[in-house]
């Protein structure tokens, strides 16, 4: 009773973490399909750090590396696939907090680019 319990609350983590690097990957211009996986939602926020101005000690740099850290944790938990589901939810976490830090960083350099 215990295991599934545990088993059903790591796939609902899952599945929440997945629906957030989904409208993430959205928010950064990308194409989501319906249900992505993991390894797509990589490809598309990989895709978005190719995008970002990289000049070093600007805004787009740190937002990039971030990013670059983001879709690191999300091919590790793409290879670690249902093996060990509770690092494979450390993992989406941890890509979660690193987009969302890089977000954070454009979004005063997309007002300053507003305002001129």
């Amino acid at each position: 009773m215990i295991n599934r319990e545990i088993a059903s609350r790591l796939a609902a983590g899952r599945g929440r973490r997945v629906t957030q690097l989904a409208d993430a990957a959205a928010r950064w211009g990308g194409h989501v399909p319906e249900d992505p996986g993991i390894t797509e939602l990589a490809d598309l926020l990989e895709t978005a750090a190719a995008d970002i101005p990289d000049r070093p000690g600007g805004p787009g740099h740190t937002a990039r590396i971030l990013l670059a850290g983001a879709v690191e944790d999300l091919r590790a938990a793409a290879r670690l696939g249902g093996l060990l589901p509770a690092v494979t939810l450390w993992h989406l976490q941890r890509a979660i907090d690193q987009e969302r830090t890089a977000h954070q960083q454009t979004v005063p350099a997309q007002r300053q680019g507003h305002r001129r």
